[in-house]
């Protein structure tokens, strides 16, 4: 009797990934081959994912994460991750929040196919997953990629609601606070000179952009998380190319909350503190010492 001959190998996989995913991604070709494109494409999530292990590494030995991924769309991360991390775990459990419907019936398919039985998607949007029963009190990561706009806020507003150990964020199109600039553009050109730096649209929309992930980033510093900006390098194919990491210590800097404040105000965007950074008056009144109490008594 003739064996059919084995599967050819592919080097650049790792050992015990799903081919069937891979295929569905668009990783690999429908034959299960890679091509120049998809080579990239496969360099690129493993660029991802190398920032997200580490971070699923430090918790305690044994515990299989919860991670929550805000507008999943396809939900391609989360398979990522449970492929190459939860997978071989005996815990741990990724939610996907997708607000198409249609791309969450589609997700739960493929998860049901591939036998990923602790992944979950909702129809859900992200401001609506604050208050959400069906989420758990308290995860271990939030991730959002390519969060259209006030998504990426509503990730952020989701973590600090259920204490996310760590939050992996890439933002996206920002228009928030290039409209705020764009109403207020001439006090600002009669009032102090720097005004030049967003008076082109162009430069607005790329001021807005700047300053909206500089706001985001001294919030998480006010609520207790210590931050990490980088470069998400081998994202080729999008523009928006920051990574901002999170990690929660407890220790909320009122310094922090003041310097966002100050921004607000050189900006003009005053407005914008109750609408975004609603609990930045609570992160403000604690000092350091005491929330880093409160961080040692929490655990999962």
């Amino acid at each position: 009797m003739t064996r059919a001959p084995a599967p050819p190998t592919i080097p650049e996989l790792r050992p015990g990934q799903s081919i069937e995913l891979l295929k569905e991604l668009h990783i690999l070709t429908r034959d299960g081959k890679l091509n120049q494109d998809s080579r990239r494409k496969l360099k690129q999530v493993y660029h991802l994912y190398q920032f997200i292990e580490k971070l699923l590494l430090e918790l305690p030995e044994g515990q299989g994460p919860t991670i929550v991924d805000h507008g999943a769309g396809k939900s391609y991360l989360g398979f990522i991750l449970y492929d190459l991390f939860l997978k071989s775990r005996a815990t741990g459990h990724v939610v996907g929040v997708e607000t198409r419907a249609e791309l969450v019936e589609r997700s739960t398919a493929l998860a049901q196919r591939l036998g990923f039985d602790r992944m979950s998607f909702l129809h859900l949007a992200a401001a609506d997953a604050v208050a959400s029963p069906v989420l758990p009190p308290t995860v271990d990561m939030v991730t959002a990629l390519h969060a259209c706009d006030t998504a990426t806020d509503d990730a952020i507003d989701f973590g600090l609601a259920r204490q996310a150990r760590f939050m992996v964020l890439v933002p996206c199109c920002q228009a928030e606070v290039a409209a705020c600039l764009r109403q207020h553009k001439a006090l600002s050109l009669s009032r102090t000179p720097l005004a030049e730096l967003w008076r082109h649209p162009l430069h607005t929309r790329e001021m807005g952009s700047q300053i909206t992930n500089v706001l985001r980033c001294l919030y998480l510093e006010a609520c207790g998380y210590q931050v990490t900006v980088t470069e998400l390098v081998g994202w080729e194919h999008s523009l928006k190319n920051e990574l901002i990491i999170a990690r929660r210590t407890g220790q909320k800097k009122r310094s922090a909350a003041e310097r966002l404040r100050a921004v607000l105000a050189e900006f003009g965007l005053g407005e914008l503190e109750g609408v975004r950074f609603g609990r930045l008056a609570v992160a403000a009144s604690v000092d350091s010492d005491t929330t880093e109490q409160q961080s040692s008594a929490f655990s999962l």
